[in-house]
């Protein structure tokens, strides 16, 4: 897990693969952090990958950094815990300013039966399961 977490930092942005019915979806997304020995992300509830994800939690999440990528697929799930929100802001700063562990619409989700798997075009694939 600790891998992924630091590829996903250094890649800095990263791509969330949701579906709404039978239509795809996927959008960048930059927020990762481990709290209490799990990975996280963030959003907001009144997003529609919020939305998507309470109708269907399984997930992809894709990264590219130099000559290496990665591809997790998960069940993503809520926790209303606030110390896990808390945990997130004061990991982005930034998100302060539009988000509070305290509000109703900040959400943390953790990666749940997550397997990912590292490629590049020179190695074979790698799979770690967290």
């Amino acid at each position: 897990m600790n891998e992924v977490y630091e590829f996903l930092k250094k890649c800095g942005i990263y791509y969330l693969a949701t579906t709404e019915g039978d239509q795809p979806r996927v959008r960048p997304f930059g927020t990762i952090d481990i709290f209490e020995g799990k990975l996280y992300i963030q959003t907001g509830k009144i997003k529609n990958v919020s939305k998507q994800l309470q109708t269907n939690p399984k997930a992809e999440i894709c990264a590219f950094s130099g000559d290496r990528w990665v591809r997790i697929t998960c069940r993503l799930v809520r926790d209303e815990n606030v110390k896990a929100k808390e945990h997130m802001l004061e990991a982005y700063p930034s998100l302060q300013a539009n988000y509070s562990a305290y509000d109703d619409n900040t959400e943390v989700l953790y990666l749940e039966d997550a397997v990912a798997t590292f490629s590049s075009f020179a190695d074979e694939p790698r799979t770690i399961s967290f």
